[in-house]
C-alpha cells in the first residue's frame, strides 16, 4: 500500500492505492426513487388560486411514494405574514401525518426551517384522517413560499394531507443596494431633537461585511453598525475617518449572511442605546460627548458599502425608502439603487449527518486524466470529509478532508472556498483564493466517474478514515462546470442521501453566549461548550465575603450572579458594618477657581463599576450614602449650583447633604444653625468668610451623584471648594432574608419564577426532618422542584416539556442536624447542576432535542405537609349525631353536615416510592369501605363496597407509575348516584378521568359504626394494610373535614388517634392546580338518589 498525505493550510488530501489482487471491491448501492405518474418528481406544487381545503370530501395529497424525500409546496402569490397552518388526513382514508417540517422562502430557493425556540424543528401531526390540528406559530413567518416536509405517517397507511395557512397579506417598501450605493438622510436645520430616537429596518444579505449605518455628528464623532464576518457590530469613532480605530459598543447577532430577513433596531433613549438583532438585544451606554455632537445644525445618518436589501428603514417612524421614492430633499439617493430586492440564486446544500453524502458525475470522458473541482464549506466541526473519489487505475480512493492547524481555523462558521485542480500528475489545492500546496504523486491518476462529497457508503475494505462532514456547501463546480443541484433533488443527476437540498441549515449556538461568569464559547455541529478555566464565580455582596469569613480587602462582586451583568471590583470594609465602597475620579476635596468667560463649571463622576452594576447594588443594599460637600467663600449655591444624580445621566436636585429631597435645603436649614437664619444653607449668606454646607446623601433615588454644576465663582474674591465622596452601601436584601417554618401549614408564596433559558437558586437551610420541599413552581407541563428527599439526599428536578429529569446529591453526614446547609441549583440550556455545601457538584446534560424556555405560570410555593412512616396512622372516626348534640361543647359543629352522606367529595395528595401501598380507607361498620389504593401494577385502584351482601367494585386507572416519587392528586366526587375519579400528576400527559356505576348500593339504613379492625378487613386489603405506607401525603379533604390537618394542628380536640410517627414535611403542595383537568360525570341507574344518615372512620396510612 502506498500513501501521499500533506497538510494545506487546514487541507488533507489522503490519496491511498492498494494492490489490486490484495483488495476487495468496494461498491457502493444507491436505491433510486421511483417518480410516480401522478408526480413528475418528489415534489408536489399548490398556487393560491386553488387553496387546499379541509372540508369534508376535499381529498387531499398523497404521493404515489411514502418516504422522507417528499414535500408539498404552496405558493401564496405574494410576501405574506402567516400566524398559523392547520392539518389533516386525506379524506376517507387511513392517511394522516403524525408528524412533519416547515419551511419557507420568499424566493421559492434558499428554503428556512421553523423551528420552535430555535430547538424544536418538529410539528405534531394528526391522529385520525377526520380531526383538524392547528398550530399558532409562535414567531409569525413573513414570506411567499411555504413547504412541508412528511417525517411520520400513520404505519398502516401512507402520507396523506390537507392543508391550510393563516395570515394577512405584508406590504413593504424595499431597497437594494450595490456596495457602492447608498441612502443619505439629513435632518432638517433647526428641528429640535427629542431625547428618544429610533431606527429600524429589515435586511437580506449574501455578504458578511458593509456599514449598514452610519451617524455622524460634529468635531470628527460618528456612530457606525457595521457587519463583519456575519455580526452586527456597533462602533464609535473619534477622527472624522473610516481608518481611526474605533471603539466597539455592542456585538449581536451572527450568520447574517444568509440571504435570509433579519430584524435590526437601533433605540436612544437618553444617554442609553439598544441594539436589537432579531430577538436578541443588548444595552449599551452611549458617551456624553456623542450625545452632544448629534445636537449639531445638520447630523447625517447614511449606509455605506452595504450590498444587499433593505425593507421597511424607519427613523422615528419616518419611511425613509419612502422618502427616497418621492425624491424628498432630505433623502439623498447615491449610486445604484433600485426599489425592489434583487436576490441572486445560490442552491446551497446541508449535510447533518452520518449518512448524508451527495454523489455527482465526475470528469468526463476527455478529462478522465484530470480533474477540476470547486466548491464552498461552511461547518462549526474541526475535521471532516469533503470530497472523496475512486483512483481508478492504481485501485484505491482519494480523500479531501478539512484538518485543524494553528493561526487558522475553517471551522468558524464563515463560507470558505476550495478548489482541487490535478493535472499532468499535480495535484494542487487552494483554499480561500491562496494556493496551499502542491503535490506530485509517483504514479499517474486517473480520477473515477463518480465524486463523493461529504461521504461516502461504507463496506469492509472501504470505509472511510476521517469523521464525517457536518455543514453546507454551495457554488459546486465540476471541469468548471456548475452542479445542478436542483437536478439531483430531483433524482435527475447523481444521487443523494439524507441532505438537505436548497438550504443551509446552519445554526450559531454561541450568539448569544449562554456560557456564564465569563466562560469562552465554542461548538460543533451540534453541541455547544463552555470553557471556564479563566472564568470564576464571585459572591453578589460583601455581606456574602464576610459571611465566609473574609476580611476588609478588594473584591470582584457578581450582583446577578449567572446574570448579564459582569462582576466588578470594589472594597470591603468589614469592620463593623460591612461597607460596599465604590470609587469614582475624583473624591478628593477640590478647589475651584475662576476663569473668564466661565459662568459655571460643570463636573463629571465616572465610577469604578459599570451602569447595571451601580444601579444593582443600590437595589439590593439595606442602606446607600455619599458625602456631599461645598465650601465656599463669597460663593452662594442656590439657585446658581446644583446636581444631578440617580439612575443614568441623574435627575436634577436642589437640595444638599444632610437634607431631605425637594426641600431645597442644607442640613443647616433642618436643624436651625444656619450662619445666617433668614437662609437655608450656609453658603446661600454670600460671606465674605470660608463656611460649608455639608452632610450625606442618603435617598437612595438619588444616587449616585453623577455631575455637579457650581456658578457664582466668576466675581472677584469668589472661591469655592466641593468634595463628592465614594458610594458606599452596606446590607445585603439577598442574604439577609431568613424565615421560620415553625408549622406544617406554614408556607411562603412568591410570584413566578422566570428562569426561561437560565435560572439561578441559592439558599441556605437548616432542619431537624428528614423530608420536604424546599420549593416548587408549576406551569401547565413544566415543574421545577428542590427537596430533601431524605436525611442525606437533596434532589433538584424538573421538566421543560421533555420529560422529568433530577440531579441527586448525597451526603456521608446527615442534613437534619439543625445546622445550616448550602444549596446551590442552576439549569439553563446545556446541563443541569446541584451542588450541596463544598461536595462536587452533580451535573445533568439536558437532552438535545428539548426546548429550552422554563415556562411556569404558578406561584413560586412552599409548604409544609406530613410523612409518614410505615407503622403511621391517622385515624379519623366520624361519631353519631346523638353524640355529636351530647358533646357539642367540645367538638367543632362543621362536623354536623358531613353525618349525612348522600354524597361525598374526597381528594388527597401523595407522593411515593411504594407499591402496593394503601392511601386511604373509610369505613363502616357494617365492613362498607371506601378504599384508595395504589396497586402492585403502579396504577391507581378505586374500590367502593356499599352492600354488605355483594363484592367490592374495583376501578383501576389507565395512568402507570404512580409511585414514581412525584407529586400526584387525586380527586373522588360522589352525588347520590354520580361518582367521578379524577387523577392529575405534575406532567398533564399523566392526567386521567374516568367513572362507573355503583351496583353494590346499599338501601338499607344503618346507624352503628366503629372503626374498623384488620379483622374486618377483605384478606386482600388486609395484606395490603399491613404494609403501611411510606411517603408523603399532603392536602387530605373528606368533604369539609381536613383530617390531616387536624392530626397536626388539633390532635386532643379533634377524634383523631394518631399512630406510629407522624412527621411534619413540605414534601408537598395543594396550590397547584392542571389547568387540562377536567372532569367527566355520570348518572347512575337503579339506585337511591339518597343514602341514609351512617357514620363512618376515615384512615389515612397503617390500618390497625
Amino acid at each position: 500500500e502506498q500513501e501521499i498525505f500533506w497538510l494545506v493550510e487546514e487541507m488533507v488530501l489522503l490519496i491511498s492505492t492498494y494492490i489490486q489482487s490484495e483488495r476487495s471491491s468496494c461498491a457502493i448501492y444507491f436505491s433510486a426513487s421511483t417518480l410516480t405518474q401522478r408526480w413528475k418528481s418528489n415534489k408536489s406544487h399548490i398556487s393560491n388560486v386553488f387553496p387546499p381545503s379541509l372540508s369534508t370530501g376535499a381529498g387531499g395529497w398523497s404521493p404515489l411514494t411514502s418516504d422522507q424525500y417528499q414535500w408539498l409546496e404552496v405558493d401564496l402569490g405574494e410576501r405574506t405574514k402567516l400566524t398559523a397552518v392547520a392539518t389533516q388526513g386525506r379524506y376517507g382514508s387511513s392517511d394522516w401525518l403524525t408528524s412533519y417540517l416547515l419551511m419557507f422562502s420568499d424566493t421559492g430557493h434558499n428554503w428556512q426551517q421553523y423551528r420552535q425556540e430555535d430547538s424544536i424543528g418538529a410539528f405534531p401531526g394528526n391522529s385520525n384522517a377526520d380531526s383538524v390540528v392547528q398550530y399558532k406559530l409562535q414567531q409569525p413567518v413573513i414570506a411567499r413560499f411555504l413547504r412541508l416536509f412528511p417525517l411520520d405517517w400513520n404505519p398502516i397507511g401512507r402520507i396523506g394531507l390537507r392543508l391550510e395557512a393563516y395570515g394577512c397579506p405584508h406590504t413593504s417598501d424595499v431597497v437594494s443596494l450595490d456596495g457602492s450605493s447608498s441612502l443619505v438622510y439629513r435632518l432638517s436645520p433647526g428641528l429640535r431633537r427629542t431625547s428618544k430616537e429610533v431606527v429600524s429596518l429589515n435586511l437580506k444579505t449574501l455578504r458578511n461585511s458593509g456599514t449598514l449605518l452610519h451617524a455622524e455628528g460634529w468635531g470628527g464623532l460618528s456612530l457606525s453598525l457595521e457587519l463583519e464576518r456575519g455580526k452586527l457590530l456597533l462602533l464609535l469613532r473619534q477622527g472624522g475617518t473610516s481608518s481611526s480605530e474605533p471603539r466597539r459598543l455592542a456585538s449581536l447577532g451572527s450568520l447574517l449572511d444568509d440571504q435570509h430577513w433579519h430584524r435590526v433596531v437601533l433605540e436612544r433613549q437618553s444617554a442609553h442605546l439598544n441594539l436589537t438583532v432579531d430577538k436578541h438585544t443588548e444595552t449599551v451606554q452611549i458617551p456624553a460627548e456623542f450625545i452632544q455632537s448629534l445636537d449639531s445644525e445638520n447630523p447625517v445618518i447614511s449606509t455605506r458599502d452595504f450590498h444587499g436589501c433593505l425593507e421597511n428603514l424607519l427613523y422615528n417612524d419616518l419611511n425613509l425608502i419612502e422618502q427616497a421614492k418621492r425624491n424628498d430633499h432630505q433623502v439623498t439617493v447615491m449610486g445604484n439603487v433600485t426599489f425592489s430586492c434583487a436576490e441572486p440564486v445560490t442552491i446551497a446544500v446541508t449535510f447533518p449527518g452520518p449518512q448524508s453524502f451527495l454523489q455527482v458525475p465526475g470528469p468526463t470522458v476527455s478529462t478522465l486524466g484530470g480533474l477540476s473541482v470547486g466548491f464552498q464549506f461552511r461547518t462549526w466541526n474541526k475535521v471532516g470529509l469533503l470530497l472523496t473519489f475512486d483512483l481508478l487505475q492504481q485501485g484505491g480512493v482519494a480523500w479531501l478532508n478539512s484538518f485543524p492547524s494553528p493561526g487558522s481555523a475553517l471551522n468558524d462558521g464563515q463560507w470558505h472556498s476550495v478548489d482541487l485542480n490535478s493535472r499532468y500528475g499535480r495535484f494542487t489545492i487552494t483554499v480561500d483564493k491562496k494556493e496551499g500546496g502542491v503535490s506530485s504523486p509517483s504514479f499517474p491518476v486517473t480520477v473515477g466517474r463518480q465524486l463523493f462529497f461529504g461521504g461516502k457508503n461504507n463496506s469492509e475494505n472501504c470505509s472511510n478514515p476521517f469523521d464525517i462532514f457536518q455543514g453546507c456547501m454551495r457554488l459546486l463546480t465540476v471541469d468548471n462546470q456548475p452542479v445542478d443541484l436542483i437536478m439531483v433533488q430531483q433524482r435527475l443527476l447523481g444521487n443523494y442521501s439524507h441532505l438537505q437540498i436548497d438550504m443551509c441549515g446552519i445554526t450559531d449556538r454561541c450568539s448569544p453566549s449562554h456560557c456564564e461568569h465569563g466562560g469562552r464559547c465554542s461548538q460543533s455541529w451540534t453541541v455547544f461548550h463552555c470553557n471556564c478555566s479563566d472564568s470564576a464565580v464571585y459572591e453578589q455582596s460583601c455581606e456574602a465575603y464576610k459571611h465566609n469569613g473574609n476580611t476588609s480587602g478588594h473584591y470582584y462582586i457578581d450582583v446577578d450572579g449567572s446574570g448579564p451583568i459582569k462582576p466588578q471590583l470594589v472594597y470591603c470594609n468589614m469592620t463593623e458594618n460591612t461597607w460596599m465602597v465604590i470609587q469614582h475620579n475624583n473624591s478628593e476635596l477640590t478647589r475651584v477657581r475662576p476663569s473668564p468667560g466661565v459662568n459655571q463649571h460643570l463636573l463629571y463622576f465616572d465610577y469604578s463599576s459599570e451602569e447595571e452594576h451601580l444601579l444593582a447594588v443600590i437595589s439590593q443594599s439595606e442602606h446607600c450614602e455619599q458625602e456631599l460637600s461645598y465650601h465656599c467663600r463669597k460663593s452662594q449655591g442656590s439657585p446658581f449650583s446644583w446636581w444631578l444624580g440617580g439612575p443614568g445621566p441623574g435627575h436634577l436636585q436642589t437640595y444638599w447633604g444632610g437634607a431631605q429631597p425637594d426641600s431645597q435645603q442644607c442640613a443647616c436649614g433642618l436643624q436651625g444653625d444656619c450662619v445666617d437664619p433668614q437662609h437655608y444653607c450656609n453658603c446661600d449668606a454670600d460671606r465674605t468668610e470660608w463656611t460649608e454646607d455639608s452632610g450625606l446623601l442618603t435617598h437612595m433615588g438619588s444616587l449616585p451623584v453623577r455631575s455637579l454644576v457650581l456658578g457664582d465663582i466668576q466675581r472677584p474674591g469668589s472661591e469655592a471648594t466641593y468634595r463628592v465622596g465614594p458610594l458606599r452601601c452596606h446590607g445585603d436584601k439577598n442574604l439577609w432574608n431568613a424565615a421560620f417554618f415553625d408549622k406544617e401549614t406554614s408556607y411562603l408564596h412568591f410570584p413566578t419564577f422566570h428562569g426561561e433559558l437560565s435560572a439561578d437558586i441559592t439558599f441556605l437551610f437548616k432542619t431537624t426532618s428528614s423530608s420536604g420541599v424546599f420549593l416548587e413552581n408549576l406551569g401547565i407541563k413544566d415543574f421545577i422542584r428542590i427537596e430533601l428527599s431524605s436525611s442525606t439526599q437533596v434532589v433538584f428536578s424538573f421538566d421543560v416539556g421533555n420529560g422529568p429529569l433530577e440531579v441527586h446529591v448525597e451526603s456521608s453526614v446527615p442534613l437534619n442536624d439543625n445546622r445550616w446547609h448550602r444549596v446551590r441549583a442552576e439549569r439553563n440550556v446545556k446541563e443541569a447542576l446541584l451542588q450541596l455545601d463544598e461536595l462536587p457538584a452533580a451535573t445533568q446534560e439536558a437532552p438535545a432535542d428539548g426546548h429550552f424556555h422554563l415556562q411556569l405560570n404558578s406561584q413560586l410555593f412552599i409548604e409544609v405537609s406530613a410523612s409518614f412512616k410505615s407503622d403511621t396512622s391517622v385515624s379519623y372516626t366520624f361519631k353519631e349525631p346523638y353524640e355529636f348534640i351530647r358533646n357539642s361543647s367540645a367538638l367543632p359543629s362543621s362536623i354536623y353536615s358531613d353525618t349525612t352522606l348522600r354524597g361525598e367529595n374526597v381528594s388527597l395528595s401523595f407522593r411515593t416510592n411504594q407499591s402496593p401501598a394503601l392511601l386511604l380507607y373509610v369505613s363502616s361498620h357494617y365492613r362498607e369501605y371506601l378504599a384508595l389504593l395504589i396497586n402492585e401494577y403502579d396504577k391507581l385502584e378505586v374500590r367502593y363496597k356499599l352492600d354488605n351482601n355483594r363484592e367490592a367494585e374495583v376501578l383501576t386507572s389507565s395512568t402507570r407509575s404512580l409511585a414514581n416519587g412525584q407529586l400526584h392528586t387525586v380527586a373522588i366526587q360522589r352525588v347520590t348516584n354520580s361518582v367521578s375519579v379524577q387523577v392529575t400528576a405534575q406532567d398533564e400527559s399523566c392526567f386521567a378521568n374516568f367513572f362507573f356505576i355503583l351496583l353494590n348500593y346499599s338501601k338499607s339504613p344503618h346507624h352503628s359504626f366503629l372503626s374498623p379492625d384488620s379483622d374486618d378487613l377483605d384478606p386482600d386489603l388486609a395484606k395490603l394494610a399491613s404494609l403501611g405506607f411510606i411517603g408523603c401525603l399532603s392536602a387530605v379533604h373528606f368533604n369539609s373535614i381536613n383530617p390531616l390537618k387536624a392530626a397536626l394542628l388539633h390532635p386532643d380536640t379533634s377524634p383523631i388517634i394518631i399512630a406510629g410517627p407522624l412527621v411534619q414535611s413540605s414534601c408537598g403542595s395543594s396550590a397547584s392546580a392542571n389547568p387540562y383537568t377536567a372532569e367527566n360525570t355520570h348518572h347512575l341507574s337503579g339506585t337511591s338518589e339518597d343514602l341514609n344518615t351512617f357514620s363512618i372512620s376515615l384512615i389515612l396510612g397503617k390500618v390497625k
